[in-house]
């Protein structure tokens, strides 16, 4: 683990006269043991909060911080606002710093077997804070030609007003990135599984494209790899392994789990660490407590068992929708038809080293028999409508609602809700129909969600 989260870090609870205390080690050290069960137990002695002693990490709800002089107070502000400060910040205010923040960047790092991570107040702020950071004025991002509708708007309405322009390409083949890219490039950024059509990108491919492109240049001016794993989670895929030099997540969706708490987490190397938390500091992003210890206790700890069984429903009700006449194509990296496979089993596993193809799918609807429009996807777009509409109407155990990653299964149409930023011609270029229709599976028996979905079909 970082020095930055190192168990010797001083907080505001010590003192140079208090008795060493005993600590709760394992026996074994704590990186022998899988991932899976670190994410419930996270690391009895942290830098961060003794909390040797309580089975439940206690949880923060101070916004400032009692020092003990001024001097501490002055060496706080010192360390925390500069970018070589080398150990976790003196606690004095909760938009810097705060333990219970603290332990759940702790556990994400070792989730995404990376140094360190920062997290903040939503998905959208910690991708802000990624891209912003690496990007200053007069340089470019590259970008995949699909992307969630808000992402999509940060760069094409805002980084450009503050100098940063921005470039799209088809990733599926990395070599398109060359001729985009400029020297002024600083930034590949790109969601693999794609949101919301399910499209791979081959990490490690783009790794290598990128290290031709860097070769020659100052460090300063190397291009990093920035992706978005918030669809796979960290259970399926972890980017870092594969060359990716950030990862992002919003928390949002499966890491929390339950729907409850919105955050978001930049994962990666040690050496942006400081640089993260200044940003986090300047621009005011900030994670609450409350909303971070949800997340540390309950939707981390159960992400692996979530996702073992999610994917599982989303295997079967991918079949099943396979079979259905009215229904034009399935689009989940577990089927056997699916595009990519050999791709997806070669990126997308779990701690245990099995193919984990998520519990994301996306499917398309065919328009009415007869209909002259169909082809041109507004007979689809219609089929879609009344499908929706019915589920949003009838079904009990799917629910018409944005976002992803809950123990409901959520039902959208990503065309004219979640992607509406994204100009019509865009999206249709770029394979995003306006009878798309974006799947997002919970917990429920599958059996119950296939019925609700039969029932649905056989009014299209």
């Amino acid at each position: 683990m970082s020095s930055k989260h190192d168990s010797s870090a001083m907080t505001n609870h010590e003192t140079e006269s208090k008795p060493e205390k005993a600590k709760h080690e394992p026996k074994k050290p704590r990186e022998h043991y899988r991932r899976r069960t670190r994410l419930i137990h996270g690391s009895f002695a942290t830098g961060r909060w003794d909390y040797d002693h309580h089975v439940v990490p206690p949880q923060s709800s101070s916004a400032t911080f009692r020092l003990k002089s001024v001097h501490r107070g002055a060496e706080g502000f010192v360390e925390f606002g500069t970018e070589t400060a080398q150990r976790a910040p003196i606690y004095i205010y909760d938009r810097l710093d705060e333990p219970t923040r603290g332990m759940l960047e702790e556990n994400l790092a070792v989730a995404e077997n990376g140094e360190i991570a920062v997290t903040f107040a939503t998905g959208m702020a910690a991708i802000s804070a990624a891209i912003c950071m690496l990007t200053p004025m007069g340089t470019q991002v590259v970008a995949h030609r699909v992307l969630y509708g808000c992402t999509h708007s940060l760069l094409t309405n805002w980084l450009p007003r503050w100098g940063v322009a921005h470039a799209f390409c088809d990733m599926t083949d990395p070599e398109s990135i060359v001729q985009v890219a400029t020297k002024d490039t600083r930034v590949v950024y790109f969601e693999t599984p794609v949101n919301p059509t399910m499209e791979l990108i081959d990490i490690s491919a783009v790794r290598k494209v990128v290290d031709r492109l860097n070769e020659g240049r100052p460090e300063n001016e190397k291009i990093s790899i920035v992706v978005d794993n918030t669809f796979a989670t960290p259970y399926c895929q972890r980017p870092l392994e594969l060359g990716a030099t950030l990862v992002v997540h919003s928390l949002t969706k499966d890491i929390g789990g339950f729907g409850t708490d919105m955050g978001g987490a930049v994962i990666g190397p040690n050496r942006y660490y400081n640089l993260l938390m200044l940003y986090r500091k300047d621009f005011g992003g900030v994670l609450s407590p409350k909303n971070a210890w949800s997340i540390l206790v309950y939707g981390l700890p159960t992400l692996a068992a979530r996702m073992a069984n999610q994917q599982k429903s989303a295997l079967k009700v991918a079949e099943f929708l396979q079979k259905q006449p009215n229904v034009a194509r399935v689009v989940y990296p577990g089927l056997p038809c699916f595009p990519q496979l050999e791709l997806a089993k070669r990126q997308m596993h779990g701690y245990d080293g099995k193919f984990a193809p998520g519990s994301m799918l996306y499917f398309e609807l065919k328009g009415r028999d007869g209909d002259p429009s169909a082809s041109l996807g507004a007979g689809a777009a219609s089929a879609a409508e009344r499908f929706v509409d019915f589920i949003a109407e009838h079904a009990y155990t799917i629910t018409l609602a944005v976002s992803l990653g809950q123990i409901k299964t959520l039902i959208e149409s990503p065309y004219s809700m979640t992607h509406a930023a994204i100009p019509d011609a865009q999206k249709m270029a770029c394979g995003l129909r306006p009878g798309g229709i974006r799947l997002s599976l919970g917990l429920e028996d599958w059996h119950d969600i296939i019925a609700d979905l039969e029932t649905a079909l056989a009014v299209v």
